[in-house]
């Protein structure tokens, strides 16, 4: 098997790109799940289309480039579909009622709910440094939470509910790991996404304008750009050195949220959402080192 040139610039690129398609995902769900673009669209029809179109595009580049598929692990696919689209679908509701800075952010919990979760179900053992990382990041998200009867946002629960969920779907992630090729995995992944979201958006489907439709397809086109730049991305340099770029989503959210919406974050969001992404990075720094450390033993 070819190994992919390091290429650190490009890497930045790619991973920047990413973050730019994923802002740009939940910037297209608030449009859908708001009257931005007509009646609103239930979040599991929005997650459907993203799941639909995602796979059409992954379909037509598999035929292009003849991929055959060599023993797939079922049951890891399929339980790592089906908690990434319970957390897509759980982030594309929050997006509709609360900013997308605040939405993007509580969504980087995810690798710490992850951490927590490897405890039970990978036996990994938890230092106090990353227990501390942890602590930061959900003080954070208590603060994002804004717990008081006048500013309380209960729509920030189900970006909560989707960290976690998708904190469960890096589980599965980890088990998939270096078991099949990154294609392989997101073609799959796609496909049972297709199969979950069209049982579970039957009771709830209404018939989308044309407005709707091309948003819902740019969607899906925008999440298998993102994935196959974050692949891209971590192949051509170490994960310690490119994934904290990915923390560059929320600037492009804010962005986003502000250019379409006009909405600002007001400062317990920029507070909240630095305390996160600290948590969150202080995370990343000391799960590379450990990476370091069992490579070099090895």
């Amino acid at each position: 098997m070819t190994q992919t040139p390091p290429n650190p610039r490009l890497a930045v690129v790619l991973m920047l790109s990413a973050t730019a398609f994923i802002a740009g995902t939940t910037l297209m769900a608030k449009a859908l799940g708001t009257a931005a673009l007509g009646d609103p669209l239930h979040p599991l029809q929005i997650s459907h289309g993203r799941f639909v179109f995602a796979f059409v595009f992954y379909a037509v580049a598999s035929a292009v480039v003849r991929l055959k598929l060599t023993q797939p692990a079922w049951r890891l696919h399929f339980g790592r579909t089906l908690f990434g689209w319970g957390g897509v679908s759980c982030m594309f509701a929050a997006a509709a009622f609360i900013p997308l800075s605040d939405a993007t952010a509580i969504s980087f919990l995810n690798p710490v709910f992850a951490m927590m979760l490897a405890i039970p179900f990978l036996g990994e053992r938890v230092g106090p440094v990353r227990w501390s990382a942890a602590a930061v990041a959900f003080v954070g998200a208590l603060i994002l939470l804004r717990p008081t009867p006048e500013s309380f946002q209960p729509a920030a629960l189900l970006a909560l509910g989707a960290a976690v969920l998708m904190g469960m779907e890096v589980i599965f992630i980890k088990k998939l790991s270096g078991r099949e090729k990154p294609f392989q995995v997101l073609l799959i992944n796609n496909g049972i996404g297709v199969c979950i979201a069209s049982a579970a958006v039957m009771a709830v489907w209404q018939m989308p304008n044309a407005a709707q439709v091309a948003v819902l397809a740019s969607l899906g086109v925008c999440m298998a750009l993102a994935q196959a730049c974050f692949i891209n991305a971590v192949a051509r340099a170490e994960a310690s050195f490119v994934v904290p770029f990915s923390y560059a989503t929320l600037v492009f959210a804010t962005f986003y949220d502000w250019a379409v919406f006009a909405q600002v974050p007001d400062l317990v969001s920029y507070l909240g959402a630095g305390i996160i992404i600290s948590g969150a990075a202080l995370l990343a720094w000391r799960e590379a080192g450990l990476a370091k450390r069992q490579k070099a033993r090895a």
